[in-house]
């Protein structure tokens, strides 16, 4: 069977990773999770003093970009790769509402961008990959067999992260992860390199009343339509 590449985008919190990482396991594909890569760096650059709320050195973070290893490893366990930052597991350390609130900021950096799309672009190089993030069918790969842009309001997906968040012991309101929801629309698609935007061959898909169930389906018989 031939195989393509999948290139999922949209907003923070429209359950890209979700759905990318059903996909690939349906379809025996690899998944980049390619969010997770810039929380990486974010969180590098929280632990290294490199942003806080005060300050960003954007210079510093610069040259250390070769510092700066990002992996994925698969475990059996969880049925999905876990990132790792210099061979340490990372995984639940990037997903907290702090390191969300520097992921645009650092996301923007030109540098940083290129240093990621760079190692994104190599591990897609023989297709049968699922990756999703802001800029995967717009620049990551232009060239894609199959583009979704994915959306649901503001409220819809402060709701779900919110709920992902409590479940997962975190103390935070509902009101300080919608702004942190809307703050991050507003940078990832003002920034000045590579902005949210939907392709003009992409398929926008508004998932806000859909169960995940429904959403694989309806995504799963687009996929299939492509093969």
């Amino acid at each position: 069977m031939n195989k393509i590449t999948i290139a999922i985008d949209g907003f923070s919190s429209t359950g890209k990773s979700t759905v990318a990482k059903q996909l690939a396991k349906h379809l025996g594909y690899v998944y980049v999770d390619t969010g997770a890569m810039y929380r990486s760096v974010a969180y590098y650059a929280m632990q290294n003093g490199l942003i806080t709320k005060e300050a960003f050195n954007v210079e510093a973070l610069v040259d250390q970009l070769s510092n700066i290893n990002i992996t994925f490893k698969f475990n059996d366990d969880l049925g999905f790769a876990e990132v790792y930052l210099n061979d340490v597991n990372i995984e639940k350390d990037i997903r907290t509402l702090e390191v969300s609130k520097f992921v645009s900021t650092v996301a923007s950096v030109s540098e940083v961008r290129k240093k990621l799309v760079e190692q994104q672009q190599k591990m897609g190089e023989n297709k049968g990959v699922v990756m999703d993030g802001r800029d995967i069918g717009t620049v990551v790969f232009p060239n894609a067999e199959l583009k979704l842009f994915m959306v649901a309001s503001a409220e819809t997906r402060a709701k779900r992260r919110y709920q992902e968040l409590i479940e997962k012991g975190d103390q935070v309101t509902y009101e300080a992860v919608l702004k942190n929801v809307e703050e991050r629309d507003f940078l990832d698609t003002t920034r000045a390199d590579s902005p949210l935007v939907k392709a003009e061959d992409a398929i926008e898909f508004d998932n806000s009343i859909l169960t995940k169930e429904e959403q694989f389906q309806k995504l799963l018989a687009l996929v299939e339509a492509k093969l």
